[in-house]
């Protein structure tokens, strides 16, 4: 079973976990079931204490979701991240400039913006053409 069956059996089919082969059980996944029930507002609290109880027990965190969400056919929006990525190669150029990891270098280029790190960049003799693409994509 996916993890969209793992929920639709939690919202909506409400089937009880006897009913689940063996190979139905090892597919439910915790982490990702309260990940994809936080994603909808009316269930974040229920499911950030639902994460605090002290057992990994699939059956009860499977039976808690099944007896506490109401029977409905919903749509889980999965939320992503709008942040972007920087390029790999800009940041090892701005991590050697500062000597600091390239965490921290991440860090640097949103503080610098544009400008500074285009100073950077020619301060470490990177062509034009170069500063352009690494900044473009980053």
């Amino acid at each position: 079973m996916t993890i969209f069956d793992w929920l639709k059996e939690i919202t909506y089919n409400k089937s009880k976990w006897e009913s689940f082969t063996e190979e139905d059980k090892e597919s439910f996944n915790c982490y990702m079931i309260h990940r994809f029930l936080s994603m909808n507002p009316e269930y974040i609290e229920f499911v950030n204490l639902v994460q605090t109880f002290p057992y990994s027990d699939k059956e009860k965190t499977y039976n808690i979701y099944l007896y506490m969400i109401p029977k409905n056919n919903m749509f889980f929006k999965y939320i992503k991240s709008s942040t972007k990525k920087k390029q790999e190669a800009l940041l090892k150029h701005i991590a050697n400039y500062f000597e600091c990891s390239l965490g921290e270098a991440e860090e640097y280029i949103d503080i610098l913006r544009d400008s500074g790190v285009k100073s950077i960049l020619t301060k470490l003799g990177v062509e034009e053409k170069e500063q352009k693409k690494l900044l473009k994509n980053g």
